[in-house]
């Protein structure tokens, strides 16, 4: 089917759902299943607050790989050189007009939602802070735009991950566990920096695999600045921050129960990880290292929060 006023082909539903790429959207419900672990281990869930909190994220992490497929095509890092699925506007499944509209209806549904989400969590009583969580989720939308667009964008200039760190780990964790609880304990950064640790291993994944098309594109993604030996040491840092957090966390709740050590039996999928990313070298042999570290942080977080929820 033709547009009238553009005489574009109309992509299909399923060419939308392959840009979509819901093989990240795992990744993205792992942050807010913490949080909402957190929040049950200390009795005061908000399932409504709760679904919110899903459905926004679900919203946020469409529209960044939307502007992402967009971006790097504009900048062209998408070149055929590049492994790993093809994107959508580069493929021509899909026009960059399309795609930019696209980005617009996606930052207004991001918006709208988390609206909804401040409304129903804090009310009208806390205006400072329903206005200090707004500008957290316009920095959201901000920074899912502006990864690979603009004149600069941040993510090809190498940091990409520290962006992650923050959205996936701090905002993510601890702004689920603060809206269904209105409570705040400094303790709640280590697992929340757990998920920020392990969010920029699935991307330090994708950026070792893609640093041949990258570096010819220009962009100075960080294993493009370390170079693949220092990348993938690198690479053992964040595992291991990310356990050494999770362990630090445990080890000061005053729970008996050795239930709470639950999420260790997690750990030799994120180990198998490190050691896959260390010793395959070829470019289509890391892309299966994405999924398999984004489903390893997904069953790390739901056996830590089982772990909690048992220990109570």
């Amino acid at each position: 089917m033709n547009s009238e006023k553009t005489g574009q082909k109309r992509p299909a539903v399923g060419t939308w759902v392959s840009a979509f790429r819901l093989r990240t959207l795992p990744l993205s419900l792992s942050c807010i299943g913490m949080g909402g672990f957190l929040a049950a281990a200390d009795h005061l869930s908000r399932w409504p607050v709760l679904l919110l909190c899903v459905l926004t994220t679900l919203f946020l992490q469409i529209l960044s790989n939307l502007a992402n497929d967009y971006g790097d095509s504009q900048h062209g890092a998408d070149s055929v050189d590049r492994q790993g699925p093809k994107r959508a506007v580069q493929a021509g499944h899909i026009s960059a007009s399309q795609m930019k509209a696209a980005i617009g209806v996606f930052s207004l549904l991001s918006l709208v939602s988390g609206i909804a989400l401040l409304w129903i969590a804090l009310g009208t009583e806390g205006i400072y802070l329903f206005l200090f969580f707004l500008l957290l989720g316009l920095a959201s939308i901000w920074a899912a735009i502006s990864y690979t667009n603009g004149k600069k964008p941040y993510g090809y200039a190498g940091l990409g991950d520290i962006s992650v760190f923050f959205f996936f780990g701090w905002v993510g964790v601890m702004g689920t566990y603060f809206l269904q609880t209105q409570r705040f304990f400094s303790e709640m950064l280590l697992p929340a920096s757990t998920l920020g640790f392990f969010s920029a291993a699935v991307l330090n994944v994708n950026n070792i695999r893609d640093i041949a098309s990258d570096e010819l594109a220009g962009k100075r993604s960080l294993p493009v600045r370390l170079g693949p030996t220092r990348a993938r040491r690198y690479h053992w840092f964040l595992l291991v921050g990310g356990i050494l957090c999770a362990v630090l966390f445990v080890l000061q709740r005053e729970e008996l129960s050795l239930w709470k050590w639950l999420f260790v039996a997690a750990l030799p999928l994120v180990l198998y990880n490190g050691r896959e990313v260390q010793r395959r070298q070829a470019a289509v042999e890391l892309d299966p290292l994405l999924k398999q570290m984004a489903m390893s942080t997904l069953i790390f977080v739901l056996l830590f929060g089982v772990g909690l929820l048992l220990s109570r």
